[in-house]
């Protein structure tokens, strides 16, 4: 029988641009790209992306240690420049790995845009709690920072 852990966990940033180019950091694929990859060396493969509400994005990531990940997403709610809801799956190594609904909420501020990244998941397999996910989320979070113009 599998495991079957249930987690929430939150990541916060803030950056110094608008919510406009947070937003389009997650809407344009061409600027996704740039970020939502996995570490140097990884490549992606079977890449799909149709950004509106019933719309998803799949991709499937080989790490340099060979890992094999698979991610799968449908939007069920787009705000422009405040809030992208989505649900997901994933496998590694061809394992079913989790089901997730992830809550991107772009918040102004008066020294760039908050960006708060909500996660609840059922994750299932191997997995014995959402660590790895979180310090994923935290990487990526990073990565899209670091991908945004300057302000």
């Amino acid at each position: 029988m599998k495991n079957l852990v249930h987690n929430t966990f939150v990541v916060e940033r803030t950056y110094p641009n608008s919510p406009a180019q947070i937003f389009a950091a997650f809407a344009d694929p061409e600027a996704k790209a740039k970020w939502f990859a996995g570490p140097p060396g990884s490549t992606a493969h079977d890449k799909s992306s149709d950004f509106r509400v019933g719309g998803g994005e799949t991709v499937r990531t080989v790490f340099p240690d060979s890992k094999d990940a698979r991610f799968a997403s449908r939007y069920c709610e787009i705000v422009p420049d405040r809030r992208i809801v989505y649900t997901y799956e994933m496998w590694i190594n061809g394992e079913y790995l989790s089901v997730s609904i992830a809550t991107i909420e772009i918040v102004p501020g008066a020294k760039g845009t908050r960006l708060v990244i909500t996660e609840a998941g059922a994750f299932f397999g191997s997995q014995e709690d959402a660590t790895a996910r979180e310090q994923g989320t935290k990487f990526l979070a990073d990565r899209l920072g670091a991908s945004l113009p300057p302000a």
